[in-house]
């Protein structure tokens, strides 16, 4: 049983609220994690930060996971925690797993001092330039620890809010320290933060459509949890216009979230201008967070309403899927590539969502984890190769990497050969876990505008690989910097693609056991 406090109160005085701590931990330690950082800010030395914030965020991490695992097998995970605002069963906990598991691989290239970096670049610099290299490159926000702990713990809300007042607190709790993070880069500074503003106005403006969304339904239903509303359009209201008009803002501010097209508009630039450590985070974790608050709203909210958005979804879908694919075709930028190819992600992520079926939902939860690990590592490879501008983002800089450093290379072809769904990889295996939901669910002309777009991707990530192996080096070519947190990271990346790739089912009998315990109503 789940631990808890209950205060009897007093006669006509207001009731204190059943708060179940046992239920909420994983939630309690990252947040708690967070506000010891930055108390570690305030107080610790300058000198002692980073010793003190490293092992801290590890901890408060690992802690959260083994509860969460805890949590998971324990019992049947159906519980209404802190009166009725989150939601704790089987999805809820496959989704903050991932989240963990995949913020403990960020926090590796977090973690990774710059200086290990840019040492042995410095030591190809004249001697002033060398000298100023390795003395700035040993100064690193320490704050950026305590940012990422408050942006996990959004992140773990976020899918168990089981009302749209919870769900727009975690929101703005994740995604205001986003736009903080994006803004530290050191070397693309002003690039850095015009993508912060960016991303700050784009999500501010987001932000509001779903809370004006929030209000349309609270006065269909009288209410933001998403049972009422599931209950009042249950009864034959489904035409009414504030619900219709409620649904469509609140999908505005949770697409934005995962980057569907048309509101993609801010993830090329972000991802570009952010620093390398940050995006892999935003790729991977952020993307997890806002498709299992979709999963919650469109599963339990407007399960009902399934003939109302499903067409809907099945447009944004589609555009997702072709400009995604179609614009990465055009970009030579390493990271604004990878930027296109996660709006792609989405938009197959999206024909799970659209089978509306436990089989839709257990596929979608395989591939937020199979792609998540791979984002990561292919991001840890970019932050391996740099020349003395800082990383090599341009394609051009990556010519001849395969005869320069051909296991690096490999490593992100096999990255990339992943998220173009081969055989073998858990690309392939998530694709056709989505897709096959999609096909049983009646969507199959939305399967094969993805088959279309996924060859059409498959086209930019050849076009890398290409350039890697069978192009010449340039004479000034990047140098790869092996670090010890980085190399762990893309081990760990590679690992668990192959493994997904080739031995998927006790991950898909996990995901599938955790959608058959499905949200609580």
């Amino acid at each position: 049983m789940s631990a808890g406090v209950h205060i009897i109160a007093a006669p006509g005085s207001i009731p204190a609220p059943h708060i179940e701590y046992g239920q909420l931990a994983p939630l309690l330690i990252v947040f708690g994690v967070a506000v010891a950082g930055v108390l570690v800010e305030a107080f610790v030395g300058r000198s002692w930060r980073y010793r003190v914030q490293v092992p801290l965020a590890f901890a408060g991490l690992l802690a959260a996971l083994v509860w969460t695992v805890v949590l998971a097998w324990r019992e049947q995970p159906f519980h209404v925690a802190a009166m009725g605002a989150i939601g704790v069963d089987g999805p809820t906990l496959f989704i903050q797993g991932t989240i963990l598991v995949l913020a403990l691989v960020s926090l590796l290239l977090i973690a990774e001092r710059s200086a290990a970096h840019f040492t042995a670049q410095a030591s190809a610099l004249p001697g002033s330039e060398a000298e100023q290299q390795t003395m700035t490159a040993g100064i690193r926000q320490t704050e950026i620890f305590p940012l990422m702990m408050f942006a996990v713990g959004g992140m773990l809300l976020f899918p168990a809010a089981n009302d749209l007042l919870t769900m727009f607190v975690a929101l703005e709790v994740l995604s205001l320290p986003l736009y903080l993070l994006c803004g530290l880069a050191r070397r693309r500074r002003l690039l850095s933060q015009e993508a912060a503003v960016k991303y700050f106005l784009l999500g501010a403006f987001s932000s509001a459509f779903f809370l004006y969304g929030v209000a349309l339904l609270y006065g269909f239903a009288g209410s933001v949890r998403l049972s009422d509303i599931a209950d009042q359009a249950g009864r034959g209201a489904g035409g009414e216009p504030l619900l219709l008009g409620g649904i469509a803002l609140v999908s505005v501010g949770l697409l934005f979230k995962l980057g569907a097209a048309p509101f993609h508009m801010w993830k090329p630039d972000v991802y570009q201008g952010a620093p390398t450590p940050v995006t892999a985070l935003m790729a991977s974790t952020t993307l997890v967070a806002a498709f299992g608050a979709l999963l919650r709203v469109y599963y339990v909210g407007f399960e009902t309403l399934r003939w109302d958005w499903r067409p809907a979804m099945w447009g944004v879908a589609i555009l997702t899927m072709v400009a995604g694919a179609v614009i990465a075709v055009t970009q030579t930028d390493i990271k604004r590539m990878l930027a296109y190819s996660s709006i792609a992600h989405a938009g197959f992520l999206l024909t799970g969502v659209v089978a509306t079926s436990q089989q839709g939902l257990s596929s979608t939860l395989f591939y937020l984890a199979a792609y998540g690990f791979t984002t990561i590592g292919a991001f840890a490879v970019v932050t391996m190769v740099r020349d003395t501008g800082g990383e090599a983002a341009h394609l051009r800089r990556w010519a001849g990497l395969g005869k320069r450093s051909p296991m690096v290379a490999g490593v992100f072809a096999f990255f990339l050969l992943a998220m173009a769904g081969i055989p073998l990889t858990s690309g392939f295996t998530g694709k056709f876990a989505v897709f096959s939901a999609a096909v049983d669910g009646g969507a199959t002309p939305l399967v094969i505008v993805g088959v279309l777009a996924s060859a059409v991707a498959a086209f930019f990530y050849v076009r890398v690989i290409v350039i890697m192996f069978f192009s010449d080096p340039v004479a000034d070519g990047p140098s790869v910097v092996f670090s010890p947190a980085t190399v762990t990271a893309v081990a760990l990346g590679v690992a668990v693609t192959v493994v997904l790739g080739v031995l998927p089912q006790p991950v898909l009998d996990l995901a599938g056991d955790a959608a058959a315990q499905m949200f609580v109503r």
